[in-house]
């Protein structure tokens, strides 16, 4: 099949967004590992514009290209006249970086957490600190909220793609027809009349009514079901539409409408949560805004993927490297993030200053750090890549 570029720049863009978002973080009002002495609202309805579908795009995105990974695989498989290869490398390439970054990667995220948020500070220094995270040492605590350590902080989205990866492969091996009729039958429903946008819609907003009351958001792994209903929904629905030409053709023409729509919710959300900040919302309208949560989650995903197909990009040797270098800079960017927002503190810059220096400066040493890494053969593993650099694969990269 031939490669989509439209979805490569997809992903690169995506996990770009996170570096913005992660540094909006630190400029609102909500709990994060450090907070600006600046923080306030202002930022908060541009970061709703992104918070329903952000996570959830880079879960279909990662879908369709282990479609399109296992396709590869299997090929491979025929050529040398054996099994395919596909949920070990998967492995190797998911929880190598997930471990490493847990026990090495994140640990400054955790460690400024404490020096900023712990009663009393803490000033024991960086190696005590990590000798202390690596035992599981329970007493960094404010009151009952203790930080639980070890972490994966943000490279929660990866422990999450290796489950979701090892669950659709039992369903390959135990069920493998059904599997291919369920996938028909969802692009028949997909591409029926209002059908791309109807059921979607539906099941997120159905989804987030019922459980998001329940299940908070943890991204703990255990306890996560609303999550896990979302994003595993979604990261096999995009494995299951890879391939078809009618869905996404069917996605390129809605385009327009699901804009309009996810815009349109936007404004609403923001409204919603601007209002009632200090009172309680009618019950009703709580579930008709999850619904609109919902609304906004698939409409997003459609507008972006849809201009994205209309757009037709062709390969670049720009696209060739920033689909190498994204994930060693998902990896790296949130650490450096936390790191320079701390140690930039005491300049006390205005933020209009300071927020366009964090944004650069995480980009410039996150891609610094990408080649360093993929120069030094021992490390290119802990973050995602081949041990030995070669010619970009002719599909797109999930990790």
């Amino acid at each position: 099949m031939q490669r989509r570029f439209d979805l490569d720049w997809v992903r690169v863009l995506a996990f770009m967004l996170l570096v913005l978002y992660h540094v909006g973080m630190y400029y609102v009002t909500w709990e994060w590992h450090v907070n600006s002495p600046y923080a306030g609202p202002a930022l908060q309805p541009f970061m709703m514009l992104t918070s329903p579908w952000r996570l959830s795009l880079l879960f279909l995105v990662s879908g369709a290209a282990t479609a399109f990974l296992l396709g590869k695989a299997r090929r491979e498989a025929e050529a040398r006249g054996s099994t395919p290869r596909f949920l070990g490398a998967r492995s190797w390439r998911l929880l190598v970086p997930l471990v490493f970054g847990m026990l090495v990667v994140v640990v400054p995220q955790a460690y400024y957490e404490v020096v900023e948020k712990l009663p009393g500070g803490y000033h024991d220094g960086y190696l005590a600190f990590w000798g202390r995270y690596l035992a599981n040492d329970d007493g960094f605590c404010r009151g009952d909220d203790c930080l639980d350590v070890p972490t994966w902080n943000h490279l929660w989205f990866v422990a999450y793609l290796w489950v979701y990866t090892v669950a659709l492969w039992l369903l390959l091996k135990l069920a493998p027809r059904r599997l291919e009729a369920f996938a028909a039958s969802l692009a028949s429903a997909l591409t029926s009349t209002g059908g791309l946008l109807l059921w979607p819609i539906l099941f997120f907003a159905v989804a987030r009514i019922a459980l998001i009351g329940i299940f908070d958001s943890t991204h703990a792994l255990v306890d996560d079901w609303y999550n896990h209903v979302q994003y595993f929904g979604i990261f096999l629905l995009g494995f299951l539409v890879a391939r078809s030409s009618a869905v996404w053709e069917a996605i390129q023409r809605a385009r327009w409408p699901a804009l309009a729509l996810w815009l349109g919710s936007w404004l609403a959300i923001v409204a919603y949560f601007g209002y009632f900040t200090d009172i309680a919302p009618p019950q009703g309208l709580r579930l008709a805004m999850r619904g609109a949560w919902g609304l906004n989650q698939w409409c997003a995903i459609v507008a972006i993927l849809g201009f994205a197909r209309q757009w037709a990009p062709g390969d670049s040797p720009a696209l060739r490297y920033l689909s190498q270098a994204i994930f060693p800079v998902y990896i790296l960017h949130q650490t450096i993030t936390v790191v320079l927002a701390h140690n930039l503190k005491p300049f006390d810059l205005p933020p209009l200053l300071e927020g366009p220096l964090l944004v650069v400066l995480t980009f410039g040493l996150c891609f610094a750090g990408y080649e360093l890494i993929r120069r030094i053969p021992p490390l290119r593993p802990l973050f995602g890549l081949r041990f030995r650099e070669r010619a970009p694969a002719a599909v797109p990269q999930v990790a």
